[in-house]
């Protein structure tokens, strides 16, 4: 079985919000990500910015990547779909952000203005590892 027709069978229950470790100071917070936090080392770091209004991003599925996202500034929605189910999660604050397990449809909207959305992931950029049909994905459901 190649990696395109690899099955990856997690669900959008396996996705959880993780609180990051924040040190308080009268002269603003400190938040940390470290390795030990999240259940896959860093390998990847990118962010999304100046997002136009009504613009959506994501619209894909890792098969083997799996990504925390973190709203470090505004807010936006996350779609979670895991073929059989969907969910939506709202992300909005610097010291929480949301583990996407491979094999969960994600997308990203409603940004707000100003958003930015840092993304933390376990494997270097491989075109690939990613699905970006959603008819191919719920493939790989079956």
């Amino acid at each position: 079985m190649n990696k395109s027709e690899t099955k990856v069978q997690n669900t959008i229950n396996q996705c959880q919000i993780i609180d990051i470790p924040k040190i308080k100071d009268h002269r603003g917070n400190l938040a940390v990500v470290e390795n030990g936090i999240l259940p896959f080392k860093m390998q990847r770091v990118y962010y999304l910015f100046d997002i136009p209004a009504g613009a959506y991003r994501g619209g894909h599925a890792h098969i083997q990547q799996q990504e925390f996202l973190i709203a470090i500034s505004g807010s936006f929605e996350v779609i979670l779909d895991d073929g059989f189910q969907k969910k939506s999660v709202l992300l909005n604050r610097p010291d929480r952000g949301l583990l996407i397990p491979a094999g969960i449809w994600r997308e990203l909207q409603d940004f707000s203005q100003g958003s930015v959305c840092l993304v933390l992931n376990s494997a270097p950029f491989d075109e690939s590892d990613y699905i970006r049909n959603y008819h191919s994905f719920l493939n790989t459901k079956s």
